[in-house]
């Protein structure tokens, strides 16, 4: 964390075919070792399954699945007195998107399946309905930090 100045938020264009930010930010975080190409690829061919399974509009489904996974608070440990408390924060939206999208990409990555096109495919799907491996993880973030309630006097 930088000591004199916070630097300034860099904003995304939007993408190429859709043009949205929100499929430009799941790109970046799909992409590995600097296979952008790969990972359009693959998330365009997802957004056409996602057309064709739920006769949706498929940006519509990923943002509505993305604002479901979104955790609203966190646990953050704190030391205060020798001893360390998890105490609750509200999470600012920005950090709420990228957390989600991070648990919506781990938790395709972690399914069994054929190909990364119907993981992907299938996890926005379940998360647009509000089950899923993310959504599960939002959930105990949320019980953690209404655990941790009593701990909020700690927050600065």
């Amino acid at each position: 964390m930088p000591r004199r100045r916070t630097p300034k938020k860099r904003f995304l264009s939007p993408d190429p075919v859709y043009d949205s930010r929100l499929i430009h930010m799941i790109v970046n975080r799909l992409m590995k070792k600097g296979k952008k190409s790969l990972a359009y690829k693959l998330i365009y061919q997802s957004m056409q399954q996602i057309a064709e399974v739920t006769q949706q509009d498929p940006v519509k489904l990923i943002e509505h699945a993305v604002r479901n996974a979104t955790p609203l608070v966190e646990v953050k440990a704190r030391r205060v007195g020798g001893s360390t408390y998890q105490v609750p924060i509200e999470v600012d939206p920005d950090r709420g998107t990228a957390l989600a999208i991070r648990w919506i990409l781990s938790s395709c990555r972690n399914r069994s399946g054929k190909n990364m096109i119907s993981k992907l495919t299938n996890e926005f799907i379940d998360c647009s309905k509000s089950i899923g491996n993310a959504i599960r993880k939002r959930d105990e973030i949320h019980k953690m930090a209404e655990a941790n309630k009593a701990f909020a006097k700690y927050r600065f």
